[in-house]
């Protein structure tokens, strides 16, 4: 680790944190809902509430009743309407490309730890053109769901590193509970899924409420 440098990985949750994709997947979750379960309606606050989650984990949550069948078919619907049919904006949050482009050129290593499918975070990766800015990705549907810390575990191991070498960087209280599970720092993002006060219970070394303030945080410890 550079002795300039708090960390020498940072690891980035996506939905909600890098990119602006909330209403996208609230609105892709209601469909799948709807299209399955005709008779069951969850507010937005629920479905807000499972983002961060792996998909057939955020079902299981929103509908607990359903039977694996019925999650399986939401699932379906969901890819769909997220990959080939939802035209709800989900645009990168102001400020992110060059934001990772400084944190490269500084020195640090870069990974992701997300919610989403393989399929999805590729997809985003593509279109944004960020994959080359990240050493590691690990999404839900190729290891365990957050908060489990297998996904960082495995991140950690890919890279060679330790788990005080890295800094989870996330706007759901599951990335930070996440990271406690997996011994590694955490910081929270305020403008994402949940507020402050449900990501400051998980004790991240702060909580900043716009992404920019990023390399003025890190640049103070």
């Amino acid at each position: 680790m550079s002795k300039h440098l708090p960390y020498k990985l940072l690891i980035f949750d996506w939905d909600g944190t890098l990119m602006d994709s909330v209403a996208r997947i609230v609105d892709c979750l209601r469909k799948a809902s709807e299209q399955v379960l005709t008779d069951v309606i969850r507010s937005d606050h629920e479905l807000r509430d499972v983002i961060g989650l792996g998909l057939r984990e955020a079902l299981t949550k929103i509908h607990p009743q359903s039977n694996e069948q019925q999650i399986d078919d939401m699932s379906a619907v969901y890819r769909h309407q997220y990959m080939e049919v939802n035209t709800t904006s989900s645009v990168l949050f102001d400020g992110a490309e060059a934001l990772l482009e400084s944190l490269e050129e500084q020195g640090y290593w870069l990974a992701i730890a997300t919610g989403k499918g393989r399929q999805g975070l590729d997809h985003v990766l593509e279109i944004t053109g960020l994959g080359h800015r990240f050493h590691a990705t690990r999404c839900a549907s190729e290891t365990f769901s957050k908060p489990h810390p297998l996904m960082l575990e495995e991140i950690l191991e890919q890279l060679g590193m330790n788990a005080e070498d890295a800094l989870m960087i996330g706007d759901t209280e599951y990335d930070m509970e996440m990271a406690s599970n997996a011994k590694m720092d955490r910081l929270g993002v305020s403008y994402g899924v949940h507020p402050e006060e449900r990501l400051i219970k998980h004790q991240p070394i702060g909580c900043i409420d716009n992404l920019n303030q990023l390399n003025g945080f890190l640049r103070g410890l």
